[in-house]
């Protein structure tokens, strides 16, 4: 299988935290580069080696700081990335009084544009639950009676239905979303949720990103689906820091969502009751078996009560209840 290397550009105080974000989106055998390392090295009067090659000194001091890892050059590889950069995104949002640096998300030993462009080798119609047939755009299905077909293309934003938080979101609400239900779907990206939602039979569905660009593509994925304007509403922003987008999205949803990550999910869990109904469903996801038990605490804490949890390759959703 090939490897695509990927470089992620931050501080020195940022390493920290973005290596926290990488961990929660499933990566492991991470390579840190820190400028300042070395020199404290060259610094060192007690360092053991006498003489440094001009050339090291030249490719150290030219180095930048940040972390590199490596992902699949496959359809799930991309995916991934695309939960990377939201996550990334989420992160800087959160913590403005830190200098995290540019974030900026760079391939190694491939064109990005190349490999968006290989999706289509890789990206097939597959099933999800037991009527979701999710395809991309340049593929033909021939239903089987009773199936919902959700048509959806990659892009730059997290959601194709191949990783398996969101394919275990789709499996939740195809169960829990009742025909007229009202969904608020939190960290939208392709606007995947709220599209199967629709499907499943939901009257209307309010979407919401930190991404501009997630905003536009997922408003574009749901007409795509043949759901117009009368079906959907999308917001940009992020929910924690922003009370007036919070009142813009309103109250007396029937069922919530929240693909995520756990520190994302932690810093909302005060504010998911004020979004739903007394009687509605919390859903969220992106959770990695590692972190599972503080989030549920977090929730617990908020006046939440698990119904129900579901586990694929070490990731988790899991439903509750007020």
């Amino acid at each position: 299988m090939e490897w695509i290397e990927v470089f992620v550009a931050t501080s020195q105080i940022g390493l920290e935290p973005v290596e926290g974000v990488l961990y929660q989106c499933g990566l492991t055998g991470l390579m840190i580069h820190d400028e300042a390392d070395f020199a404290e090295f060259l610094e060192n009067p007690n360092r053991e080696w006498d003489y440094v090659a001009d050339e090291l000194v030249e490719e150290k001091e030219e180095l930048e700081t940040g972390i590199t890892f490596f992902l699949r050059d496959n359809l799930y590889g991309r995916e991934q990335l695309a939960q990377i950069q939201g996550a990334l995104a989420a992160v800087k949002a959160s913590e403005k009084e830190l200098d995290l640096g540019s974030l900026e998300l760079k391939m190694k030993n491939v064109q990005e544009e190349d490999w968006a462009n290989n999706w289509k080798k890789y990206y097939k119609p597959f099933r999800v639950g037991k009527t979701l047939v999710v395809k991309p755009s340049w593929e033909d299905v021939t239903p089987a009676a009773g199936d919902r077909i959700l048509e959806i293309d990659p892009a730059s934003t997290f959601g194709t239905g191949q990783h398996h938080t969101t394919k275990l979101v789709m499996e939740a609400l195809e169960d829990i979303v009742k025909p007229g239900a009202k969904v608020l779907d939190l960290g939208c990206g392709s606007g995947i949720l709220s599209i199967a939602s629709l499907l499943f039979g939901a009257e209307k569905v309010t979407m919401c990103d930190i991404f501009e660009n997630a905003v536009k593509t997922a408003s574009e994925n749901v007409e795509k689906n043949n759901f117009t304007h009368e079906h959907y509403t999308a917001y940009c922003g992020n929910i924690i820091d922003d009370a007036e987008l919070r009142s813009k999205l309103g109250t007396g949803y029937d069922v919530v969502c929240a693909n995520i990550v756990a520190d994302v999910i932690i810093g909302m869990s005060p504010l998911f009751a004020g979004f739903m109904k007394p009687d509605a469903t919390l859903i969220v996801s992106g959770i990695i078996d590692e972190r599972l038990d503080e989030v549920n605490a977090a929730l617990t804490e908020n006046g939440f009560v698990i119904a129900d949890s579901r586990s694929e390759e070490g990731w988790n959703c899991i439903i509750l209840h007020r």
